[in-house]
């Protein structure tokens, strides 16, 4: 796998990964898919906000992303980033989500961030286990905070000191 800066005609390929996650996981705890225009729209305000989105490509095609911002929308939070990582649902489990997330880290040290932190669906215990093995502790745990598919959703906070 390649990971890359994103690029505007990736907008696409990552519409599509998000929106699989959005209508069959509880990696994301919207209900309706998003349009071109929204995504367009989130793409476009991270790299105003010099906030990076990565692509993992394989044979040219983009089958996963990644991505942090600003943990909370106030001044005092600006050296704390939450980051995101999706792969396509053909390609889970291989790996690649560990390498998004390894670049995603670099990044966040390279920009002199303090702190990153990911909010994870409790059930979800891969995603738990790969951001233990990179360090990433658990912060706080939401009980019912989240709910989709007819069913309350706990989440979990972990966070990594950079």
């Amino acid at each position: 796998m390649i990971i890359r800066n994103a690029l505007e005609e990736d907008i696409p390929h990552i519409l599509n990964i998000i929106n699989e996650a959005i209508i069959n996981t509880t990696s994301v705890y919207d209900y309706a898919p998003r349009t071109l225009q929204t995504q367009t729209e989130w793409f476009n305000k991270k790299i105003n906000d010099n906030m990076p989105v990565v692509v993992g490509e394989i044979d040219g095609k983009v089958i996963a992303f990644g991505s942090y911002g600003i943990f909370r929308p106030w001044e005092g939070y600006r050296f704390s980033v939450e980051h995101s990582v999706y792969v396509d649902k053909n390609h889970r489990g291989k790996g690649l989500g560990k390498k998004l997330l390894k670049q995603l880290i670099e990044k966040a040290k390279l920009q002199g961030y303090h702190t990153m932190i990911a909010g994870i669906d409790a059930t979800n215990l891969a995603s738990i286990s790969l951001h233990e093995k990179f360090g990433f502790k658990e912060a706080g745990r939401f009980k019912e905070v989240g709910h989709k598919f007819n069913t309350w959703l706990d989440l979990v906070f972990m966070q990594l000191m950079l």
